[in-house]
């Protein structure tokens, strides 16, 4: 049987003690300096044990300042399914509401955006090809909960109505809805979800701290010709929302 990993034996010990009450809520945790050589193990392995912790929701990294026990709270479910998702980049308010949804959005779009290279990539366009950009802020419950930032490639819905996602008659209806208006038929959605830091700009926005746990989700959607119309950047602060992915089952 495989020997399981030290930074995961190292962090049931640290949860065990956490739990016993060893550190108090809001107390900080001895430095990973101490911790190695209390443990006999490198700093990187007392690292990761930290890391595992944070992402259990148990520490919490104060930049500058340590590592804390973190207050319990409550964490908002986010259900991505492609049953309740329907209408991918749709507005809150614009669909049925479900636990953890934004209850609260502001937005920002540029026309004629060249497209960054990985961008490009994404959408199968050329590098510096113009693209509509959107930036959206959503809140649930007074909190920010996640930030998007969405890229739709001009040479598909420059000089229609909806060139613009949240102007016009169908403004915030969504990916799906919008395109199916101009004769573009979605067929599939891909989501990349990874784990990542906040950076500065992001937990200024989500108020959380730099270097916070968040999930990054790079999204693409193509329409029935395998091409990319619309690609998006969403991140979500893990100590503000859980993610949870909702498959269905196809009958015989």
């Amino acid at each position: 049987m495989p020997r399981e990993a030290p930074y995961l034996a190292i962090a049931d010990v640290l949860r065990a003690r956490i739990l016993a009450g060893e550190w108090h809520i809001g107390g900080r945790l001895p430095s990973r300096a101490r911790l190695s050589e209390e443990y006999g193990v490198g700093r990187n392995v007392i690292q990761r044990a930290m890391d595992r912790l944070i992402t259990d929701g148990l520490l919490e990294g104060r930049a500058g300042s340590g590592t804390y026990v973190r207050t319990p709270r409550e964490r908002l479910r986010l259900i991505r399914s492609r049953h309740r998702d329907s209408g991918f980049g749709s507005s809150p308010g614009s669909g049925p509401r479900q636990q953890g949804s934004a209850d609260a959005w502001d937005s920002y779009s540029q026309a004629r955006v060249p497209a960054p290279e990985g961008v490009a990539m994404r959408l199968g366009i050329g590098p510096g090809d113009l693209c509509v950009t959107t930036h959206y802020e959503f809140l649930a419950a007074g909190q920010p909960v996640q930030l998007s930032d969405s890229w739709e490639p001009m040479a598909i819905t420059d000089g229609t109505p909806i060139m613009l996602p949240e102007m016009g008659p169908l403004a915030g209806k969504g990916v799906v809805e919008r395109m199916r208006s101009i004769g573009v038929v979605i067929s599939t959605v891909v989501e990349v979800p990874r784990p990542a830091r906040a950076t500065q700009a992001q937990a200024n926005l989500l108020g959380i701290g730099v270097g916070d746990l968040v999930l990054l989700i790079e999204r693409t959607i193509h329409d029935t010709d395998g091409r990319p119309v619309e690609t998006a950047d969403m991140v979500i602060p893990d100590v503000r929302r859980e993610v949870v992915y909702e498959f269905g089952v196809d009958r015989p």
